[in-house]
Parts: structure tokens; sequence; C-alpha cells
């Protein structure tokens, strides 16, 4: 039987994912503390390994896109770090969203195959023809 509630939109896996996206929105608007971040990567994690499986490659490139911003402190003089301290959150923020923007175009993707092959499912060939 076709949508029997018209009314009704289904939780898509992406939309848990665009979820994150605008927490990330809201964190990058708010002047933001690493407890906050921390538990938004966290949290981020946790939708990724529920939607993909703990071992997928986009939990990898989360962690890259965490990892961006501690690269940066590693690689500069302590000197040099007070200054660009907010360039490199601004930086951090940036690549979380790439990445998640990223993982949100292919899932929507793979949603519109499935939502394709299952409206296929429904309809069957004439015995006759």
């Amino acid at each position: 039987m076709p949508n029997t509630n018209a009314s009704f939109a289904p939780f898509t896996r992406s939309d848990a994912l665009k979820g994150q996206l605008e927490r990330l929105s809201l964190l990058d608007q708010a002047d933001l503390g690493q407890p906050e971040l921390e538990a938004f990567d966290a949290q981020t994690q946790s939708v990724l390994a529920r939607l993909y499986g703990e071992t997928h490659q986009y939990l990898e490139l989360y962690q890259y896109a965490i990892l961006g911003e501690t690269e940066a402190l590693v690689n500069l003089p302590e000197s040099a770090q007070e200054p660009q301290a907010r360039n490199r959150m601004k930086t951090s923020l940036q690549q979380r969203r790439q990445a998640l923007l990223a993982m949100v175009a292919e899932m929507e993707a793979l949603e519109a195959q499935e939502a394709n092959v299952l409206t296929g499912e429904d309809r069957e060939d004439h015995p006759s023809g």
C-alpha cells in the first residue's frame, strides 16, 4: 500500500546528519569552549557509528576533521599559538562542516536510490506482458 498518510514525513538517516550540521552552526555562532566541542564530537561520532557502523571510513574521516586543530597546535611554536587560536577553531569547525556535508550528500543520494528501488517493488508486471 503506498503512502497512506501523506502528511507523514519519515525521519531519514540524512536528517540525523543534517541535525548535526545545524548543531555545528549553533556552535560556530556561539563563543564555545572545549567541553561543548568535545560533547558535540562525541555525539556526532555516536550518530556516525549508528548510521554506518563502528568501523566505517566516515568515523575515521571525522576524526581527521577533529585532529586538524590538534595538528596545528603540534606544529606551531608555543609563542605563535595564541594569536592564531581563533583561526584554528574556525578551521576546525569548517573541516567538521565539510566532512558532514559530504556525508549528507552521499546519504541523500543513497536514500533517493532506495526510494526508487522500493517504489519499483510495488509494481508488478502483468503476466501476459
